[in-house]
């Protein structure tokens, strides 16, 4: 044997032993031969394989492109490129070839070497959703950092709420009975009585407390972007939609949100909000992908939410999914022993504040302020006692003209009937420290029969005891 034909045996052995696919092809494009790791590769034997057309196992491909290839090869010698191949148990793999030309005896051939990259996508798939959830996360921390920065102002505690009344030592009790759980609250009041001071406590002794709560006030932003705040939106969504934003909601993943007001809510988005209560997933604004979201929900308004089922601007089956357990706050001037308490918690607030050194409040003053009806509530009477703090000379508070008056408007003031019904019965419930029947029931005191008491409680949606 001389040295060519031993060269020729040589690389023979090495291409017949390689793990690389090696594919002799004719200029139609007919399989002249194949080494044992194509036929591997493309999972038949010799004679299901050679003679047959090479562009036949490869479904993005035709005579008319091995043509093109083959007179392109003719120019550069060498092509690659990656195309799918079919297998002949009918699975698909992504592969690269390099191609080049080859002139034996007389005869034009060309030879591909074809390589399996499937693992190759698979890791650039893997680094693609890596990334991608690095994005993901890096946007929530930054939504999170603004969301601190811009909402945050005070560190709410269970301690800010300041109280001597029993009905609020009540609410309190509840509070402490449901914040464990996870279930949805509904808290209810005037505006000013405090429902987010509330919120904050029952976020704060959770589980959640780890993460700040997130608060949305529903009231406060603008109907066409509260649906883009709530729950986010992809690039391109609408007009100026320039990135992707992640909403409140999935910034809420694992700890509270609040939405405040949620009354305001319009009636397309009640049914967005319906769907995360009942789901608990939800779509961005311009986006396919559902997203699932571990969040406490608590809500509040000032509104009366039966009374807007009844004028159709509230979704009576969203209502029953938010009052699973409602807390009613009651407004300020039904727990009037609490005012000296504030008045002198909110004189030491802006003493720090402003630098003041008060430490006095006339019984004059107090007995002003315990008289006044306080429309505003708690909101009013901090405000009252920040003006009072500032324009206060001595160690003394002094209310000046800030000095709540009740007039003449106020006291003649006509409500309406049901409204003035519901506060009559109220008061005579409260009388009797709950107790509806019996001698000394309010049935008995209003001079009616307790059927028809319980059917007037009912219609106004008084609870059987008010007090707690």
């Amino acid at each position: 044997m001389n040295d060519s034909e031993r060269n020729i045996l040589l690389s023979h052995c090495a291409i017949e032993q390689s793990s690389e696919a090696v594919v002799w092809l004719e200029a139609d494009g007919t399989i002249y031969r194949a080494n044992e790791a194509a036929l591997s590769l493309y999972g038949y034997a010799p004679d299901e394989f050679i003679q047959k057309k090479f562009f036949s196992f490869h479904p993005n491909e035709d005579e008319q492109t091995f043509r093109s290839d083959w007179l392109l090869l003719d120019q550069q010698q060498r092509i690659t490129k990656e195309h799918l191949i079919t297998r002949k148990d009918g699975t698909q793999l992504p592969a690269k070839s390099t191609a080049i030309r080859i002139v034996c005896d007389g005869h034009t051939f060309s030879c591909h070497f074809i390589r399996d990259i499937s693992g190759k996508r698979r890791s650039e798939a893997e680094l693609n959703e890596a990334l991608s959830e690095i994005e993901r996360l890096k946007n929530r921390l930054q939504e999170e950092v603004y969301y601190l920065r811009h909402e945050i102002k005070l560190i709410h505690n269970f301690q800010d709420i300041i109280t001597t009344s029993n009905i609020f030592k009540k609410i309190l009790a509840k509070i402490e009975q449901v914040a464990s759980t996870d279930t949805t609250v509904l808290i209810l009041g005037e505006t000013g009585t405090g429902k987010e001071l509330l919120a904050r406590a029952i976020h704060n002794i959770s589980n959640r407390s780890v993460r700040p709560m997130i608060k949305v006030n529903c009231a406060a932003l603008p109907a066409t972007i509260i649906e883009s705040e709530l729950f986010g939106h992809e690039k391109g969504a609408f007009t100026g939609a320039y990135t992707q934003k992640v909403g409140r909601f999935e910034l809420a993943q694992g700890t509270t949100i609040f939405l405040d007001e949620i009354g305001e809510l319009s009636l397309e988005l009640q049914v967005k909000l319906l769907q995360v209560l009942q789901e608990g997933e939800f779509n961005r604004l311009g986006g396919n992908k559902t997203i699932k979201v571990d969040a406490r929900i608590i809500t509040a308004t000032n509104r009366n939410l039966e009374r807007a089922i009844e004028n159709g601007t509230f979704r009576e089956d969203l209502f029953y999914r938010l009052n699973v357990f409602p807390i009613q706050i009651p407004p300020l001037r039904e727990r009037k022993e609490d005012i000296p308490l504030l008045a002198d918690y909110f004189v030491k607030k802006y003493n720090r504040k402003i630098g003041k050194q008060i430490d006095k409040i006339p019984k004059l003053i107090m007995d002003r302020l315990q008289s006044y009806h306080w429309p505003g509530n708690v909101r009013e009477l901090e405000h009252t006692i920040e003006r009072a703090v500032i324009v206060s000379q001595g160690n003394s508070l002094d209310l000046s003209e800030w000095l709540p008056k009740r007039n003449a408007a106020q006291d003649s003031a006509i409500i309406p009937l049901q409204e003035m019904e519901k506060a009559y019965i109220l008061k005579a419930i409260k009388s009797t420290n709950g107790r509806i029947s019996g001698e000394h029931g309010a049935a008995k005191v209003l001079g009616m029969k307790r059927t028809t008491l319980e059917s007037k409680m009912k219609k106004l949606g008084i609870k059987r005891s008010p007090i707690e």
